[in-house]
């Protein structure tokens, strides 16, 4: 492809779903995924290094962070990540249905590709359809919500991923799924116990991001030292994404409705 060929909006809407799920300090020419995409677009790796930088800048809570992606974005830039900041559910789905194109694949092939998502084990029938949809939806959430925390826990720092989990504020089943079920400022990045404690609403995050503790949890039956440790982080301040702080309505909500006090 030659090197000043435009930009199409299909394009830039790889380039921003990649964005979602990259750290800002990893976008470059040498960033495998980035490589892999260029080469599925026919395009050079700094080319859509460059083209997520220039995403960047449109993010603004990236620049609460106190970083900036490039100043020279287009207006087609702007305007997909403008329609895409309030259609998640859509970046998700169509950024699958367009490596399946550009690939000339079967989105089922594809996801085998990719090991990302485990289709075999879905019986065939009808829902295998929305089944396979709604684990795109919970892999591309998972993977924005770890981008933006660093891969590590909020809470304790942990940092292996397969002790991790996406935990949504507001739950799954109580989101409109285009603006709130896979936005990355509805989650936290907690480790397996932590997150499921948040997610059944044993502890929770208020809106000065400090952790609050049940009394569930206070009057469980436990070992000194385990108590010790979960106690240990009551009040503390999480520690805060890179970009896509969660919002004080999502923590509003899983306060009052979520949170067993």
């Amino acid at each position: 492809m030659p090197a000043n060929q435009k930009w199409t909006h299909e394009e830039t809407v790889l380039a921003l779903a990649l964005y979602r799920r990259t750290p800002f300090g990893r976008i470059s020419s040498t960033n495998p995924d980035i490589i892999k995409l260029a080469d599925l677009m026919g395009r050079t790796p700094g080319s859509v290094a460059m083209k997520m930088c220039n995403l960047a800048s449109c993010d603004p809570t990236l620049q609460k962070s106190g970083r900036a992606g490039l100043k020279n974005c287009s207006q087609l830039d702007r305007s997909v990540f403008k329609e895409y900041s309030a259609d998640w559910e859509s970046l998700a789905l169509e950024e699958k249905q367009l490596r399946s194109e550009l690939a000339n694949c079967p989105i089922e092939e594809l996801l085998r590709k990719e090991n990302r998502i485990d289709i075999d084990n879905i019986p065939e029938g009808e829902p295998r359809e929305s089944i396979i949809k709604e684990r795109i939806e919970q892999d591309f959430f998972r993977s924005a919500v770890l981008t933006v925390y660093d891969s590590s826990c909020c809470v304790t720092g942990l940092s292996e991923p397969k002790l991790l989990m996406a935990s949504h504020i507001k739950p799954w089943a109580d989101c409109d799924a285009k603006k709130e079920r896979l936005n990355p400022e509805n989650g936290l990045c907690l480790n397996c116990l932590h997150g499921k404690a948040f997610e059944r609403g044993l502890i929770t995050v208020d809106r000065n991001y400090r952790i609050v503790i049940s009394r569930h949890i206070k009057d469980a039956e436990m070992d000194d030292k385990t108590r010790e440790w979960f106690m240990s982080y009551e009040n503390r301040t999480i520690i805060p994404p890179s970009r896509s702080a969660p919002t004080k309505e999502f923590l509003e909500y899983h306060n009052d409705v979520v949170f067993q006090g």
